[in-house]
């Protein structure tokens, strides 16, 4: 494993899964967050959790937690795009398309535009799990952003409806959810 990452997170659980969910603590090589202009320094992500570098998380086991027929669902950040399809690989699964868009309704300030949205891509390994959900659920998701990092709870529950009958873990989780199994250093 990586040089470090065993010091921030506990062992991988010994289950199977068919939908893996994960926000990855991206880092921004201690990069800092303003709230627009004149607004104050919210702090970098290092301020609000361990990161972790790209590398180390390359070295995480997650294919020893999945079932053979898995998807990935995976927040990144635009600036992580091309790092998060690249772990994504790295963990056994080619990525698909974006799963979900998350309109923030609030901006940041970004180097190009100003930042409003996220998304959660989706990878799959082996095939689609079956028996499948609902179908028609949507990408676009409009809800003012919370905490620093927290993902909309209605994601989980629009997967939840895509694939009921399976096993899910939330992985870099800050909170137990519901039908979901958690783990990540903040639970």
């Amino acid at each position: 494993m990586g040089s470090n990452i065993m010091e921030k997170f506990a062992p991988l659980p010994s289950l199977k899964y068919s939908i893996i969910y994960a926000d990855p603590p991206w880092d921004y090589k201690g990069g800092r967050q303003h709230s627009g202009a004149q607004g104050e320094d919210t702090g970098g992500a290092s301020e609000h959790y361990p990161t972790v570098t790209t590398r180390d998380l390359f070295d995480l086991d997650i294919p020893s937690i999945c079932e053979k027929d898995a998807l990935l669902f995976m927040w990144t950040s635009s600036p992580h795009l091309d790092q998060a399809i690249e772990l994504m690989r790295a963990w056994g699964f080619a990525y698909k398309t974006i799963a979900f868009v998350w309109d923030k309704v609030r901006v940041n300030p970004g180097y190009y535009t100003m930042s409003q949205c996220e998304i959660c891509i989706v990878g799959k390994r082996g095939k689609i799990p079956t028996p499948r959900g609902a179908r028609n659920v949507r990408q676009f998701l409009s809800q003012e952003r919370g905490a620093h990092s927290a993902k909309p709870e209605e994601v989980r529950k629009r997967i939840e409806e895509m694939f009921p009958h399976h096993r899910r873990i939330e992985i870099f989780a800050r909170e137990t959810a519901q039908r979901w199994d958690s783990w990540g250093n903040e639970v």
